[in-house]
């Protein structure tokens, strides 16, 4: 398992300098600088690492990844230790501990995301569950306390697998383990641990229930279309039948028999995600877990067989190949074209630096009296990280925007009347919100690939229909 973890490091880090930023990453750089209990969108833990490898490393594209390739080699120990609770030995462990070359997990390691400290914390619930249900240790209850404290700070999807897992042991059991006073000093330990992040959603009227109801009305079909076909690509398509093996041994293994609730409540996460319209990768926490305990069988049916080794390494090779494509910057940006139209996150890393070109040439063509009454305004967070990022290369005034946890930290001051909008909006709504406005430029990266501002425009708004600190209410949008 260690020699996975330093491979994952040596092959991440690397690669971090290639592309661009990630819109979440320019998003999340701004949010460190504004640290608090809890923001509208998220919890804090994700911008403070951000900031912290910011004051250790530099400014720099690659100090913000830095925290992602340690997390990701973290979860590598994990997924072994899970794979060694189950009665995993050397190569069923290593094999666990692979699942970090999975597509998702490689993804979420090379980009600094909420998901891969969420992902750990999950796969730290299903250890000390494990531990409780096979080895009878209670006392592990505390451990599942400390992890759900804890995961509270890098994303609130945690009471998710908790509900899920608590049906489970009631529809299968064990049942008696819920009767345990380890459980409740548990559960007292994840409010203790995460309160100051449950109170900030209640002083500010659970900000994320609006954002997660603003994603599933705005996302939620697709992620329903999305949600079956994802399980079957989270960690790779080559190892779909290690997972499987791990459903399969906790229904039918006597030894397992305890633990079967793990496996049961795959489907129940599966059938949660789809009614609430949750994004389609959510269930990938349980299944790491069921891919660590089929590392184990696997590792049986592999043993004395050397040609079942060999299938097996050329299923994982040609997995980690795939991933590595798909998921990290290894070809030139000119060539992602096809990877780009079916994996977001690498389109999101294209083009920055050249929208903030396009904005700063709109802004040094104003006359000089309209540059001094300036201020930039854009429609979301990629936009307004990016030119907060780059902008001062070109000496661009300050970016402001209504999206998300943005909308705080303005308004413009009034005596900024001018505006230059960056917006995905239609030019008519642009201008019934901020006045008229003149188009001057389509947002363009140059390589045909489409992101998020594939209708982005740049306009230029002089005559506010009302001061900022009067427009400012309605310009507030979560998504």
């Amino acid at each position: 398992m260690t020699a996975v973890a330093v491979l994952v490091v040596l092959l991440l880090l690397p690669l971090s300098s290639r592309y661009d930023y990630h819109r979440d990453e320019l998003y999340f750089r701004i949010l460190g600088r504004h640290l608090q209990w809890g923001y509208v969108d998220q919890p804090p833990l994700v911008p403070l690492l951000s900031r912290m490898s910011i004051a250790v490393f530099g400014d720099s594209l690659w100090a913000i990844r830095v925290p992602g390739a340690l997390l990701l080699a973290a979860m590598a120990f994990l997924t072994a230790l899970i794979a060694r609770e189950v009665g995993g030995a050397a190569v069923g462990q290593t094999l666990a501990a692979s699942a970090v070359f999975g597509t998702f997990p490689l993804v979420g390691g090379h980009v600094g995301n909420t998901q891969l400290p969420d992902l750990l914390a999950w796969l730290g619930v299903l250890y000390f569950l494990l531990r409780v249900l096979l080895r009878g240790s209670e006392r592990s209850w505390l451990g599942v306390g400390v992890v759900t404290g804890l995961a509270l700070y890098a994303k609130l999807l945690i009471p998710l697998l908790l509900i899920c897992l608590l049906l489970a042991l009631l529809v299968v059991g064990p049942r008696r383990v819920l009767l345990s006073r380890w459980l409740l000093a548990g559960a007292g330990l994840a409010v203790l641990i995460g309160l100051p992040n449950i109170l900030y959603q209640v002083f500010n009227d659970f900000p994320q229930a609006h954002m997660a109801d603003a994603i599933a009305a705005d996302k939620g079909t697709d992620s329903r279309i999305q949600l079956l076909p994802f399980q079957l690509i989270l960690i790779g398509l080559a190892l779909v039948p290690v997972w499987v093996a791990g459903f399969v041994t906790l229904v039918r293994d006597p030894r397992l028999r305890a633990a079967r609730s793990i496996a049961v409540a795959y489907p129940i996460m599966v059938v949660l995600v789809f009614v609430t319209a949750g994004q389609p990768y959510y269930p990938i926490g349980l299944v790491l877990g069921l891919f660590a305990i089929g590392a184990v069988p696997v590792e049986r049916w592999m043993a004395g067989r050397a040609g079942r080794r060999v299938l097996l390494g050329v299923a994982v090779g040609v997995n980690l190949v795939i991933s590595v494509v798909f998921a990290l910057p290894v070809l030139p940006v000119s060539q992602v074209g096809f990877i780009a139209a079916v994996n977001s996150t690498v389109a999101d890393q294209i083009g920055w630096n050249v929208y903030v070109r396009q904005v700063a040439a709109v802004y040094t063509a104003l006359p000089a009296d309209e540059q001094q009454r300036a201020v930039l305004f854009t429609s979301n967070y990629g936009e307004a990280g990016a030119l907060d990022r780059y902008g001062a290369a070109y000496r661009l005034p300050a970016v402001y925007s209504g999206h998300n946890e943005l909308w705080n930290y303005g308004p413009p001051p009034d005596s900024r009347t001018v505006a230059i909008v960056v917006s995905q909006a239609p030019a008519a709504e642009v201008n019934a919100t901020l006045g008229r406005c003149d188009l001057k430029a389509q947002l363009d990266n140059g390589l045909g690939i489409e992101n998020e501002e594939p209708d982005g425009a740049i306009y230029v708004c002089r005559n506010l229909p009302a001061p900022w600190h009067t427009l400012w209410p309605g310009l507030q949008h979560y998504d």
